[in-house]
């Protein structure tokens, strides 16, 4: 019985949504950028105007490019939130919309960085 009250817990941690960092941030830093919960790299979009609370990456694009879910957390700046055309709540940082690529395979992966001259990885220190 306890076994299944141990795995029932640990099913409900992972369903609750995004994961913070230690610094109680959504997002954590590894090498030089900033990755979600699964490690993977995040990007901003140069088509996206921070503080608008809209995202221009929008059915194909964002596809390829996956919002940052943000859920229903708190965010503390430099984090927010901007409510996407389907109702889903996109993180931002910086006012800027962010993104994962779907090219990115495994933790680490910056292959979106620079693509179309348009994409780029979201440093520590700000948002390109």
């Amino acid at each position: 019985m306890k076994t299944v009250q141990i795995g029932t817990a640990l099913l409900s941690l992972l369903l609750a949504g995004p994961v913070l960092a230690e610094d109680g941030t959504p997002l954590r830093k590894a090498n030089g950028v900033l990755v979600d919960a699964k490690g993977m790299t995040v990007y901003t979009y140069d088509k996206d105007t921070a503080a608008s609370g809209k995202s221009a990456c929008v059915e194909m694009c964002a596809r390829n490019w996956p919002p940052v879910v943000a859920g229903d957390m708190r965010l503390d700046p430099p984090y927010s939130a901007i409510t996407r055309d389907d109702g889903s709540k996109q993180l931002a940082h910086d006012g800027k919309p962010l993104y994962t690529f779907i090219k990115d395979k495994k933790e680490g992966d910056r292959t979106g960085d620079g693509v179309g001259g348009v994409w780029h990885v979201v440093t520590d220190a700000k948002t390109k």
